[in-house]
């Protein structure tokens, strides 16, 4: 897809992979909609783009709840030039064992992962498909295709999203809207702890650089083809390992349990500490 002069949709955008995103969307000509919870980051990162023509907007939105949402529909369906596309970029992660989680935590996971993306994709499609070509691209996660302990709910957010993007696909096939799926291993930015960098380290994980994902993810659109994307090697291979022979990946998790489960406790025990928030808005951290 050639995203010049196309209005997009960018949720999560003033978190680490979404800025890098925006700059190079911003580069190719694109008018962005730039969504995110810190106005302070976003008026920023208007300003580094160099909005001389202020055809860039920003909307300081939560969209973990279903009132965010809404509001983003209205303001969407309001845009003159309509919608060409939309990247559901916003996530939130939280590194802990699954019996230390609260339950508000996993409400909040599984709402903004999975919920969200798939409301405000449902509400937006009309719109989409009213275009001659338009795009939908999910930014899920390599953790959805193969399930890591410590990262359960978190895992499942983001496999739910991987179906739900493989079936819209498919049923939107024969309409204007194509529909993919990006899935980056470890990315550099404040969605991972540094107990997780730590961890990855000692487990000989890799991880990118936001800029690095940012410009895998461009290459997608601009090719425009719908489907699920894993990124990095050796990554791509264990995805396919995983679903064929999921007891080698279990032999490497069961070999480095120990090393994994001390991790997470120290996890929540920096995450209780640094608690600041009330229990109903638990301090996340955001890709």
């Amino acid at each position: 897809m050639n995203i010049e002069n196309k209005t997009v949709i960018l949720t999560g955008a003033s978190g680490g992979l979404g800025t890098q995103l925006a700059k190079l969307l911003a580069a190719r000509g694109a008018r962005l909609i730039l969504v995110g919870r810190d106005e302070d980051k976003l008026s920023k990162l208007v300003a580094d783009i160099g909005d001389t023509a202020h055809q860039h907007c920003i909307l300081t939105l939560d969209l973990s709840c279903i009132e965010g949402i809404r509001e983003l529909v209205e303001f969407c369906a309001g845009i003159p030039t309509g919608i060409d596309v939309l990247i559901n970029n916003a996530g939130i992660n939280h590194f802990s064992l699954q019996e230390n989680l609260r339950e508000d935590e996993i409400e909040k996971l599984l709402f903004t992962n999975l919920i969200s993306p798939v409301m405000l994709t449902t509400r937006l499609i009309p719109l989409l498909a009213s275009r001659s070509s338009a795009l939908i691209v999910n930014v899920g996660s390599v953790l959805g295709a193969i399930g890591n302990p410590g990262f359960a709910t978190y895992g499942a957010s983001k496999a739910g999203l991987a179906r739900f993007s493989e079936a819209l696909a498919r049923e939107l096939h024969d309409g204007p809207i194509n529909v993919m799926q990006i899935n980056p291993r470890s990315i550099n930015t404040g969605m991972n702890s540094e107990n997780v960098s730590q961890m990855n380290h000692e487990l000989g994980i890799k991880s990118d650089s936001p800029e690095k994902v940012a410009m895998q993810i461009l290459n997608r659109i601009v090719k425009g083809k719908s489907g699920i994307t894993t990124l990095g090697w050796p990554e791509q291979l264990f995805v396919k390992l995983n679903a064929l022979l999921p007891t080698l990946i279990d032999q490497f998790f069961r070999k480095n349990l120990d090393l994994i489960k001390s991790s997470a406790v120290t996890s929540q025990l920096t995450h209780e500490n640094e608690q600041t928030a009330p229990a109903d808005q638990p301090a996340y951290s955001r890709r």
